[in-house]
């Protein structure tokens, strides 16, 4: 009975820290996050390479490798370029740039939301209105009453 009455706790746990908002806007945050690095991916490998590789004299650039052992002819006389080992350092070159773009579109998100963060702690407060004035008490009336008097005797 101790097991089960463990398990469905620790379900009901669970349920609840699905269903708070932050998992949900951490999930909306990871999906974004993937498509972001599609994007990014796509700015490094179809916008950015292509450049350098023309900079460097039409090399291929995710073509980049320091090769170990050469590809194999196979039994038929054809290259097997499953056989090769190669270190690509170019494609690793390209993964490196696609990180960098990724972390400074994440800094510069992080220092807007922060810039709004600071803006809205230093905004000033809304003017308050002055309290209205206090009463005046049955002696300040009396008083009153007693000047108002004597000066329409004079």
């Amino acid at each position: 009975m101790a097991v089960k009455e463990k398990s469905s706790g620790f379900l009901a746990e669970f349920k609840t820290f699905i269903a708070r908002g932050n998992v949900m806007d951490m999930a909306v945050g990871v999906i974004i996050g993937g498509a972001f690095g599609k994007i990014s991916s796509s700015l490094v490998n179809d916008v950015i390479m292509p450049a350098v590789s023309m900079l460097t004299g039409g090399v291929d650039f995710s073509n980049w490798k320091l090769v170990l052992k050469a590809a194999v002819a196979g039994a038929d006389g054809a290259i097997d370029p499953a056989t090769e080992v190669a270190i690509r350092y170019g494609t690793f070159l390209a993964t490196i740039l696609d990180f960098i773009i990724i972390a400074f579109a994440v800094f510069c998100l992080i220092k807007f939301i922060n810039a709004l963060h600071r803006k809205k702690e230093e905004a000033p407060a809304e003017p308050e209105t002055p309290p209205a004035p206090p009463k005046p008490s049955a002696e300040e009336k009396l008083l009153t009453e007693i000047r108002d008097l004597l000066k329409k005797d004079k």
